[in-house]
This record gives C-alpha cells, sequence and structure tokens, in this order.
C-alpha cells in the first residue's frame, strides 16, 4: 500500500464475520473507523474522542468478499482539508489484495452549539504534512 500515507492492520473479530464466512458488509465502516483513530493518534497525537469532530459523510465501494482467515489492512490518506473538512480516502485490503476503497469527510464542530468550526492551526499543520 505504498500510495497511501498511512497504513494499519486490523484483526477479525469472530462475531465481524456472517453466516457465508465472509465479513460482514457493514463491519467495513468500523474497520475504517479503526483506522482513522489510529491515524490520528499515531500521526496527530490526539484521539478522535478528544478532536470535537463528526464524521459527516461515508461512502465504500466493495470489490471482494473478506474471509475468516485472510489478514486485513487499511492504507487512508488526507486528501486536502477545507475549513472545517478532512476528506479521506481508504484502500481495505485482504491478504494484500484491494477487497473495497472508501471516501469520508470528518468535520471539526463546536460541542455546544453543533456547527462546524475551523480546524485549529497546529492540527491543521499536522494533517497537511501527514505525519511524514
Amino acid at each position: 500500500m505504498s500510495e497511501y500515507a498511512y497504513e494499519v492492520a486490523i484483526d477479525i473479530r469472530l462475531r465481524d464475520v456472517d453466516f457465508m464466512g465472509h465479513v460482514n458488509n457493514a463491519i467495513y465502516a468500523t474497520y475504517l473507523e479503526e483506522a482513522r483513530e489510529a491515524y490520528f493518534s499515531d500521526v496527530v497525537g490526539h484521539s478522535l474522542v478528544d478532536l470535537d469532530t463528526v464524521l459527516a459523510s461515508l461512502e465504500i465501494e466493495y470489490e471482494t468478499p473478506i474471509e475468516a482467515e485472510q489478514d486485513v489492512s487499511v492504507g487512508l490518506e488526507v486528501t486536502g482539508l477545507g475549513d472545517s473538512s478532512i476528506p479521506m480516502v481508504y484502500e481495505v485490503r485482504a491478504d494484500g489484495e484491494r477487497a473495497a476503497t472508501a471516501r469520508s469527510v470528518q468535520v471539526f464542530v463546536d460541542r455546544e452549539s453543533g456547527t462546524a468550526r475551523s480546524i485549529p492551526p497546529k492540527l491543521r499543520n499536522q494533517l497537511e504534512s501527514d505525519g511524514r
């Protein structure tokens, strides 16, 4: 996944697998969330829980099923920054092969009003350098 700025291994849990022996399609969103949290913790040094953001959009394109015994990883990167928004792209891989691609937008919000607010300058600098 060298084309992505960040990559994280994902553990498949027994509850992730449906009766066909595949990872359930809804679980992919959880894998993306785990990757997003790891990215923010590793690159920015803060958990998403502490950053007053919300997930504004999520789009997943499934390509191949993930089998229960496969090794899964997610590559991701920030594709650009808006005033308050952080768009990200992802690739979910199973045994090194693309299983899905996804896009999301995380938005900074004011906790009290619930309205969008600008990305803090220090965080913006960290995200623009993408942890490289």
